[in-house]
């Protein structure tokens, strides 16, 4: 006699339903981003301006790029803490390759190959030596800066090869600097890997169920090193064209990223619990991280005092996001 197991919904069922919850839920981050934009609107003249239109976006492009391989990582329902640390190698690795190296513009490629590597290496540190995922991106974040600032010793360097800086402030669209279009193209993509693609329904059914995924024959531990290695190619391509942007590689590059990633991806209402979310909720988090940034900026608020800013609206990000995560598992 053959038993028709229960409580088993056809895999594309699953994810439907998870994308209709999550849609449901958009408004809120979207209401989030026009109160923002009202508010520094008109609290300063230079935030709705043309001008400053472009610094932002310019901004938000680095942010978001380096988010979105991040978010698959979270959707999983891991973190990865060295993001920042693998911006600052990848940086680092295309100031020395352009200054050393008749690279030119293939530093774009080589240097994404970096930022697999090191993926690849958190990913099996955290699937085949059974770390936590906080545990092994804390570590490597150590281990890759050391590197970073290695080489860099200490300072920052510039490169200087001719028209390399376009391909991040050049401007095919007036007043939107090719950063925020390979953002925007990034982003794309990441959305329909997501939701069209084995990979982002391996996604959400591992941050949804571990242990149901492997029921299922899915390979967890394949697809979490996947998912690592992706974050690591996607940072690095956000170093080369920061690097681009900034004319230089600095200790500092990729400072402002543990937090502003984090921090993008969870208001943005990616679960930290897993299987709630997606790269397409990422972007309004990038817009609302990338607006509170430059709207206290213009208001004269202290670094500091934006630390503590950010830091709240991150708890409350991840108290909304708890809460959205059991609603939808009590559904």
């Amino acid at each position: 006699m053959t038993t028709v197991p229960l409580h088993t919904p056809p895999r594309r069922s699953l994810l439907s339903l998870d994308l209709r919850s999550v849609d449901t839920s958009l408004w809120f981050p979207i209401g989030v981003v026009i109160f923002l934009f009202a508010f520094f609107s008109l609290a300063t003249n230079s935030f709705a301006t043309l001008r400053n239109f472009t610094a932002v976006s310019g901004q938000a492009g680095t942010l978001l790029i380096a988010c979105l391989g991040g978010t698959f990582v979270v959707l999983m329902g891991s973190i990865d803490l060295s993001v920042g640390a693998i911006v600052l190698l990848g940086g680092a690795a295309a100031v020395t390759l352009l200054n050393d190296t008749p690279l030119g513009f293939a530093v774009l490629p080589v240097v994404a190959v970096i930022g697999g590597i090191l993926g690849l290496v958190n990913g099996v540190i955290y699937t085949l030596g059974r770390i936590p995922s906080f545990i092994a991106t804390l570590g490597t974040l150590s281990v890759f800066s050391g590197i970073a600032l290695t080489i860099l010793d200490g300072r920052a360097i510039q490169f200087d090869l001719a028209g390399f800086e376009q391909i991040a402030i050049g401007q095919l669209i007036p007043r939107l600097p090719n950063i925020a279009l390979c953002a925007l193209a990034a982003w794309l993509v990441a959305v329909f890997i997501a939701a069209r693609t084995r990979f982002g329904r391996y996604m959400y059914l591992i941050g949804g169920g571990e242990t149901v995924a492997r029921t299922a024959g899915i390979p967890v531990e394949r697809y979490k090193i996947y998912a690592f290695m992706l974050s690591g190619v996607l940072a690095a391509i956000g170093a080369v064209l920061s690097v681009a942007r900034l004319g230089a590689a600095g200790p500092s590059l990729g400072s402002d990223l543990l937090l502003n990633s984090l921090a993008a991806i969870v208001v943005g209402g990616t679960s930290l619990s897993g299987g709630v979310g997606g790269p397409h909720r990422t972007l309004i988090g990038v817009l609302i991280i990338a607006v509170l940034d430059n709207g206290l900026n213009l208001m004269g608020v202290s670094q500091y005092s934006q630390m503590v800013v950010k830091g709240v609206v991150v708890i409350a990000a991840v108290l909304v996001s708890r809460d959205r995560s059991r609603i939808a598992v009590v559904k």
